[in-house]
């Protein structure tokens, strides 16, 4: 059967490999950021939450990320000193970490769980975030999308990214945490940023993208219908000569170039019927993975919720076969 609603059929999904070319000094340009991020470090602090939670140790995570700044995140674990293994979850596009015990999930099946707040946002959906942003910005459409986007190092990306590798640098140091078994996680705004979090650090052991966003910017920008990729087409309804040097500076965030770089073990999804993130724009990023151990769990007949709590049953299960 030929299912598909918002994209190619399956059959050229599973062989899509878009010719997208990577910056000249790519590695270079993330090796410097996050050797700057990293030197202007301080020491985490992790306070105990007080609130209702008491099957769990819930806690306050404080590190710092791009350029020494703030972030925060929840961790969320078993009631245990013994090293546990982690999964770092990152959250979709508008989302914050919003409340305490807000996500058990991950916690109650034996992991320590931190959710990383997303700087600048957390006002769109959920119950907040706390993380401002504090860089300023050229002319840019209402989100997140084109904030800086004439120039890679100035892109609101780059901060992002950086928090989510810094927070992978930051488990690593935690006394209840197995170094050996880190996992990243996230869907949408969240999977992409996942991605870019294996492909720039080699403490991550696995890697689950949930219908990621951020992936084959020159497609997605072309072709998805909504929102947010169409807050770059509406930036260049507007600033037309500006087209070549926006996408230049996408090409070093592209998840599907930076998945090149991913050689963790990688279980990915995608919805066939998703008009947020076209599936196309998910299998670009996933055929293109390094890893030899990688899967896609397909949803046929979803949109951008993509496999839900059902998807989370099969990623637990994954997860545990590795670690």
């Amino acid at each position: 059967m030929a299912l598909y609603r918002t994209d190619m059929p399956l059959d050229e999904l599973r062989a899509y490999t878009p010719a997208l070319s990577a910056p000249d000094g790519l590695d270079a340009f993330w090796a410097d950021t996050l050797r700057e991020a990293r030197a202007a470090a301080a020491e985490p602090v992790v306070r105990a939450d007080e609130g209702p939670i008491r099957e769990l140790i819930v806690e306050d995570l404080t590190f710092t990320g791009f350029a020494g700044e703030p972030i925060r995140a929840w961790i969320t674990r078993p009631r245990t000193d013994e090293r546990r293994p982690a999964v770092l979850e990152y959250n979709g596009y508008g989302g914050g970490r919003g409340l305490p015990g807000e996500r058990l999930a991950w916690a109650a099946a034996g992991y320590v769980h931190i959710l990383m707040d997303t700087r600048g946002q957390g006002s769109a959906w959920g119950t907040g975030g706390e993380t401002p942003d504090p860089h300023g910005s050229g002319p840019a459409t209402p989100g997140f999308m084109t904030r800086g986007i004439l120039d890679p190092a100035q892109y609101y990306y780059r901060r992002l990214y950086t928090d989510a590798v810094r927070l992978v640098d930051t488990a690593l140091t935690l006394p209840f945490i197995d170094p050996d078994r880190i996992a990243v996680t996230g869907g949408s705004q969240g999977g992409g940023t996942a991605i870019a979090a294996a492909a720039l650090h080699e403490g991550v052991a696995a890697v689950l993208p949930d219908v990621p966003f951020l992936c084959d910017f020159p497609r997605s920008v072309s072709t998805t219908p909504l929102a947010p990729f169409t807050e770059i087409v509406t930036y260049l309804s507007v600033h037309r000569a500006h087209e070549e040097q926006v996408f230049a500076t996408l090409s070093h965030f592209d998840g599907a170039v930076l998945a090149r770089r991913v050689t963790a073990p990688a279980l990915f999804s995608v919805a066939l019927m998703d008009d947020i993130v076209l599936p196309s724009s998910v299998f670009a990023a996933f055929n293109a993975t390094a890893s030899a151990d990688k899967s896609i769990e397909v949803y046929g007949y979803n949109g951008h919720e993509g496999g839900g709590a059902f998807h989370w049953q099969r990623q637990a299960r994954w997860l545990a076969e590795r670690f």
